[in-house]
């Protein structure tokens, strides 16, 4: 693949690859600017309906333009295959970030919240268009060199079903983010959005997701029907504030959780509020 010419995009080097397809950099040729393309994996290209959902869910998403969502600039299909193209950034993930610290480590707290907000902001932008993202985890959450969070792969998730995510291509990385309700495979909706960013919330204070096993079963049980101890439990230098916030966004139940997300980016504006008021007292 590397130095083929796909379409108008040159591919240079492979930057990634995942259950959901394969990334790598290429250069437009014809805008002459880097990009990111992405390749979906052959058993999501051969249906015609997953074409057309994400091809609607992909100009959905290209329609929103918020600073804290990867732009997509284009899709196209080539030999059977399908793709679609983004803007690239030099930085790194979320979850290479948190990798990167000392094990245990989370971020500092204001910082968490700070990403957590900005994370929470381009979603309220998705879901104000009614569109759910489904795979919110560190790993869809790219970091660019000035240290803003943007949200990658809209619509991908909503490709791995209608109800919950298959078990096709996922991994137990992947399942650690996933609501109750899609751990049960009924219905969802913006709320296993905030479970998601509830659980990168974790990550990000703790360095640890709330929820780890060595099977996929027992992570799910745990999904299910396990309480995590809240984040100043695992590190007593975690704020207390903080905590309700983020076990109400893991709340088993979605109808205890926050209503939407603009409700979290309030909360957290308060606890941040509460926090600097306590450390210039």
């Amino acid at each position: 693949m590397i130095g083929q010419t796909i379409s108008h995009y040159k591919i240079l080097e492979k930057l990634g690859e995942g259950g959901m397809g394969v990334v790598y950099k290429a250069q437009d040729l014809k805008l002459d600017r880097p990009v990111a393309v992405k390749f979906l994996p052959s058993y999501l290209s051969a249906s015609e309906e997953n074409k057309a959902r994400f091809v609607q869910e992909a100009r959905a998403t290209a329609a929103l333009n918020h600073p804290n969502i990867l732009n997509v600039y284009d899709i196209d299909e080539q030999d059977g295959g399908m793709f679609f193209v983004m803007e690239y950034i030099e930085g790194k993930t979320l979850r290479s970030h948190i990798a990167s610290l000392k094990p245990g480590e989370g971020i500092p707290v204001r910082q968490a919240i700070d990403w957590t907000i900005q994370v929470a902001q381009g979603l309220k932008a998705a879901h104000e268009k009614n569109i759910v993202h489904r795979d919110i985890k560190s790993e869809n959450i790219m970091l660019t060199k000035d240290g803003l969070p943007k949200i990658m792969d809209f619509g991908i998730a909503k490709l791995k079903g209608g109800t919950g995510m298959t078990r096709t291509g996922t991994s137990l990385g992947t399942l650690a983010y996933m609501s109750p309700e899609q751990a049960q495979g009924v219905p969802t909706d913006h709320r296993s959005d905030i479970w998601s960013l509830g659980v990168v919330l974790y990550e990000l204070l703790t360095g640890e997701v709330p929820f780890r096993a060595e099977h996929e079963a027992g992570l799910l049980y745990l999904i299910v029907n396990e309480e995590p101890p809240p984040p100043s439990a695992m590190d007593k230098r975690i704020p207390r504030q903080i905590d309700p916030v983020v076990m109400k966004m893991l709340a088993k139940d979605r109808t205890r959780r926050y209503d939407t997300v603009k409700d979290i980016i309030g909360a957290l504006n308060d606890v941040r509020n509460d926090i600097e008021a306590g450390s210039e007292a």
